[in-house]
């Protein structure tokens, strides 16, 4: 191997290095985004269970209000992931995932909340959906980080 050889190959291997670092970085933005998004949905859960509980008491359609809008939340907070997603470039796997979680905290979780009003089977539709939606970043979480170890 000649002297420009070695250095071509010295300059590819450290391109390389810097881009995998990125990658690297990349994917642990999005781990971290997946555990707030953890966090964020144990928080709905809470939220969920006190203004059950306050309708229970009369308080009105008002008591589910910060449940609805962490919610929404939730939802954008899901594309954002998936944007990272994209970025960090984690596999197929990933990002079939992160689709179906968008899909399900901006479409499936309104849909089934508005059929609620009319047959209870859908509200617990709504509950065991929002159950899928922790479990999928969760799942994304662990496999992300074993695809990176």
């Amino acid at each position: 191997m000649s002297e420009s050889d070695a250095g071509q190959a010295g300059e590819l291997s450290l391109g390389t290095s810097s881009t995998t670092r990125r990658g690297g970085q990349a994917v642990a933005v999005f781990r971290w985004g997946l555990l707030v998004f953890l966090a964020a949905g144990v928080v709905q859960i809470f939220l969920a269970g006190l203004g059950a509980f306050r309708l229970l008491r009369g308080a009105g359609d008002s008591a589910l209000d910060p449940h609805r809008t962490l919610g929404f939340a939730m939802a954008g907070m899901a594309i954002i992931l998936l944007i990272l997603a994209l970025i960090a470039r984690p596999g197929a796997r990933v990002l079939v995932g992160m689709v179906l979680l968008v899909l399900l905290t901006s479409f499936v979780q309104s849909l089934l909340a508005g059929l609620a009003d009319h047959h209870a089977v859908y509200g617990a539709l709504h509950a065991t959906d929002g159950l899928l939606i922790l479990a999928i970043p969760t799942y994304l979480y662990f496999w992300s980080g074993r695809q990176t170890a």
